[in-house]
């Protein structure tokens, strides 16, 4: 094969590579067997008509698409890994020549990955505000959360307040018309919970049990009903319960219903405090990661970053967003109308920081090859591992869906990523 690069513009250009006669007749000769399968010819049975005969009355052109189509893709990379070229984005190809009897000349316009002038990205000195100290104010919070998820809603006497819980009968209306949804019975309303329009629940704080409370309220202008919307309405509502939460009390009692494993308060302070230590101890060096990786992305200059690699990675971060819901169970259909959203919208909400991401991603790159890092076979094998326990997957489906090639990229960046953070000081 001959292939050679013009460059356009920066971090673009045309591939122009050649098919020779020793690829091309092959193929012409695979395309014939496919094609002539399906071919009725007057006087030769189906799929039986000669090559000769095939070529006089459809002419070998008529071989071309189907054989092109087999061949291009491995013709198009051995071109590329000729010229060492480092393409990203899909090509645009062009047939410049297809003479019979002749070799086939192609053309590919390309992206290539921009220049990457790396500046500082070791001994960085960062900011962070994240901290490993655990105060003893988020311990009690973290125990306080775990005593009203605990706690028990009890009928009581007299009107109800802010955060009680009153048990309703309620039919809406506007202009004295019933309206479809605007009826319930024995409905749980936590007062304070804004579980329902704005208003609704402020005008039943001091309502009690036995009796009907006349609630007005006006609709949202972008409620989602829209026959609804910015409409006043009435719901005449019934009290038949009054419920206050009874928390238990903060003892060592309680601290054996969290935990099973503790025996006094105190014991479960203990290990909360070491569990929320362990969880800052991860936040911080997230912290320090992600201020240590912003500022090696920012000393470096990226020359000319195409708008074609941002757009593949939104594209690759809803591909995986995607993957990881249809592990959990949920289709892509099923999480568009659970959500209420659509693609498009899928779409922008990647879009935010795509270009952030593609920039990093770039300087991490470069960083692995200036510092020469390669994955051993054991690190490999432990990527594998890791990855198939993170996803609880089985090793050998991880192994056969990650090419070797992936693995040693990953591998490589982790340790880039290992090098810029481990070197960071925080001021």
């Amino acid at each position: 094969m001959s292939a050679t690069f013009e460059n356009k513009t920066t971090n673009r250009g045309v591939i122009t590579f050649t098919i020779g006669q020793e690829q091309s007749k092959p193929a012409l000769d695979k395309a014939f067997n496919k094609i002539k399968k399906n071919l009725n010819a007057p006087g030769f049975r189906k799929g039986n008509i000669p090559r000769a005969v095939f070529n006089q009355r459809f002419g070998e052109e008529a071989l071309y698409e189907e054989a092109l189509n087999s061949i291009l893709p491995s013709a198009y990379e051995a071109a590329v890994a000729e010229l060492g070229l480092d393409v990203v984005a899909q090509p645009k190809i062009d047939i410049a020549s297809m003479e019979k009897g002749q070799d086939w000349t192609i053309t590919a316009e390309v992206v290539t990955k921009p220049e990457v002038k790396l500046g500082d990205y070791k001994n960085l000195a960062v900011d962070v505000t994240e901290t490993k100290e655990v105060t003893d104010e988020e311990v009690d919070a973290k125990i306080e959360r775990a005593r009203q998820n605990l706690a028990e809603l009890v009928v009581k006497d007299g009107a109800a307040e802010d955060g009680d819980t009153v048990v309703i009968d309620f039919v809406g209306s506007v202009d004295g018309v019933e309206f479809d949804g605007g009826k319930g019975e024995n409905f749980s309303l936590a007062l304070g919970s804004g579980q329902f329009i704005p208003g609704f629940e402020d005008q039943l704080v001091g309502s009690k049990a036995g009796e009907t409370v006349n609630v007005n309220v006006t609709f949202p202008e972008n409620y989602q009903a829209e026959d609804l919307a910015g409409k006043d309405a009435l719901f005449v509502t019934t009290v038949h319960e009054v419920k206050a939460k009874e928390v238990p009390a903060l003892d060592d009692e309680l601290a054996k219903d969290i935990d099973e494993d503790v025996e006094t308060l105190d014991d479960l302070k203990a290990k909360y405090r070491k569990d929320l230590e362990a969880e800052k101890a991860v936040a911080y060096d997230d912290a320090v990661e992600g201020a240590a990786l912003e500022l090696a992305v920012a000393n470096a200059e990226i020359v000319d970053l195409p708008e074609e690699m941002v757009h593949d990675e939104v594209h690759r971060a809803m591909n995986e967003f995607m993957g990881n819901m249809q592990r959990q169970g949920i289709s892509p259909d099923m999480y568009f109308q659970l959500t209420g959203t659509t693609q498009d919208d899928l779409h922008k909400q990647f879009e935010g920081d795509a270009e952030k991401r593609t920039r990093t991603n770039l300087v991490i790159e470069a960083i692995a090859k200036a510092e020469g890092f390669e994955a051993t076979d054991e690190e490999i094998e432990k990527e594998i591992n890791d990855l198939a326990t993170e996803y609880n997957m089985p090793v050998e489906q991880v192994r056969s869906l990650l090419s070797p090639e992936m693995l040693k990229h990953d591998v490589a960046m982790k340790k880039a990523v290992e090098v810029i953070t481990s070197t960071a000081t925080v001021k």
